[in-house]
């Protein structure tokens, strides 16, 4: 079975991870440790199997404000109190490792644990940074385009439970 655990500085090989998107490469190096320090984000990774060292993929999550009036009207009516949402902040698959569909199983995992977290605290949707023409990966799982940025997507909370069960 795999699971996601939390980026360990010490133990997880950040310098051979290679996405081919250097923002994503540069982050999982240099910015995630700091900012999961900071609590601003949480960082999860996908461990090889044969070397827990080595890194599959990974996925940043934090909150994010949300601009209502980017949202379809019945939205924006049905969540007008609500001020923020979550935030998949980056997701990305070493190219080592790509077209075996850990993406997806990154995508899902983080999608769950976001569904577990507004059980607690309430927020109506989950928002992604689509990162170098990934926006069909996303679409292709629900996610909605905003109105005023292309690479900018949402998801409902109810979407994902319903899909999820």
């Amino acid at each position: 079975m795999i699971n996601t655990v939390l980026l360990e500085k010490a133990k997880h090989d950040r310098k051979r991870f290679n996405c081919g998107t250097e923002a994503l490469n540069n982050y999982l190096k240099v910015m995630a440790s700091q900012q999961a320090k900071k609590d601003n984000t949480r960082t999860f990774v996908l461990e090889d199997e044969n070397d827990n060292t080595h890194i599959i993929g990974f996925y940043t999550l934090t909150m994010t404000p949300i601009d209502l009036k980017a949202l379809p009207e019945k939205l924006q009516k049905k969540h007008q109190s609500s001020t923020s949402g979550g935030l998949i902040a980056r997701l990305a698959v070493d190219d080592r490792y790509k077209g075996r569909g850990f993406g997806e199983w990154l995508l899902i995992d983080a999608l769950r644990k976001l569904l577990t977290a507004s059980d607690s605290v309430a927020f109506p949707v989950v928002v992604v940074d689509a990162k170098d023409g990934a926006t069909q990966f996303y679409e292709h799982y629900g996610f909605t385009p905003f109105q005023d940025a292309d690479n900018k997507l949402f998801i409902t909370i109810s979407d994902i439970r319903v899909s999820l069960g």
